[in-house]
């Protein structure tokens, strides 16, 4: 079998790292990278790409926008999406723009293994030497890096779930890591201006000695959109019981699917509505002791074909950063 020239398309340098690792090691393969789909499409006009290995939460042109380019450009080549974004409805819409296979990430060695087999892309009968892995061109990857795409994994598959519950599809976004001062959290959450009302739902975790408090945003004005959605009136009982259990599966399933990454378990608080109808600012201005200094994650989910979209803040505080650094180091190095 002639040598396959392969792209991996990924902003995450940590997602390439795991995909490169996880290819056969015998498998006569010419790699190379592109961080996001504007630059893999391009690389494609050039011709000579036979496989793409494509994400598709990326800056500047998402896989779905590769996957259509490569249809309407009539481009010739293979493409298997790998993407933490596991909805059911990302899985139909990539099938049918042209992807022959999804794997989810972080993808099993086993699985690409089989999927490539199961395309004619890799035949055990005909290898090549084991690689070293000094020539799979890997990426350097930091701690900021590697818990984005941590992230990224998990925020897909909080996303599934509430897809599933809620009967529609939810557009994902590119989590923010940062480690903040208390008087920069409002700038975090510039989504959410100051001059919308708000309702914060908090939940506390902790496990493996990383705690923090997850922070789920809504907009006031969104509530009874979202009471449609569940089939429930929007009186204001009903409407904060609703927020409470929203917030319970999407904070639940975010921090099972970092927890199964980083191999701890988290024990969860119970949710409770930590300001009411209030701006951002009064927020910010009754918390700021707990939050003096530390690891923020945001990411702001929207519903397509809905107007509702809510914020979803992980704060790590500052004593788990070390912890998680050492969780993350087998994944770095």
């Amino acid at each position: 079998m002639a040598t396959i020239s392969l792209l991996v398309c990924d902003d995450s340098a940590m997602a390439r790292k795991q995909l490169l690792r996880a290819l056969p090691a015998e498998w006569p393969v010419q790699i190379s990278q592109a961080t996001n789909g504007a630059e893999a499409l391009e690389r494609i006009r050039q011709g000579g790409i036979d496989l793409l290995l494509l994400d598709l939460t990326m800056p500047v042109l998402d896989g779905y926008g590769v996957l259509a380019g490569l249809r309407d450009e009539g481009l010739q080549c293979k493409v298997i999406v790998v993407s933490g974004d596991v909805q059911d409805e990302a899985v139909r819409r990539v099938t049918e723009l042209g992807a022959l296979a999804f794997l989810k990430k972080p993808a099993e060695p086993e699985l690409v293994r089989e999927t490539l087999q199961r395309l004619g892309l890799f035949d055990e009968a005909v290898t090549a030497a084991p690689r070293d892995p000094s020539e799979l061109g890997e990426p350097s990857v930091n701690f900021r890096d590697a818990f984005r795409e941590v992230i990224n994994v998990a925020m897909g598959r909080a996303a599934a779930l509430l897809a599933r519950v809620l009967g529609v599809f939810v557009q994902l976004p590119l989590p923010n890591v940062n480690i903040l001062e208390v008087g920069e959290l409002h700038m975090a959450l510039a989504d959410a201006q100051s001059d919308q009302r708000l309702t914060a739902v908090c939940q506390g975790y902790i496990g493996g000695g990383i705690s923090g408090e997850a922070l789920l945003i809504f907009h006031d004005s969104e509530v009874g959109d979202m009471a449609k959605l569940l089939h429930r009136s929007a009186i204001e009982s009903s409407s904060m019981e609703m927020l409470l259990d929203m917030s319970s599966v999407l904070i639940g399933a975010c921090l099972s699917g970092i927890a199964e990454q980083i191999n701890i378990k988290f024990s969860q608080g119970h949710p409770q509505i930590l300001g009411q109808h209030a701006p951002i600012d009064e927020l910010i201005r009754l918390n700021q002791q707990r939050w003096r200094k530390t690891l923020a994650v945001e990411f702001s989910y929207s519903i397509e074909g809905h107007d509702i979209h809510f914020d979803l803040m992980l704060l790590f505080t500052e004593d788990s950063v070390p912890l998680l650094t050492k969780k993350l180091a087998y994944m770095m190095g």
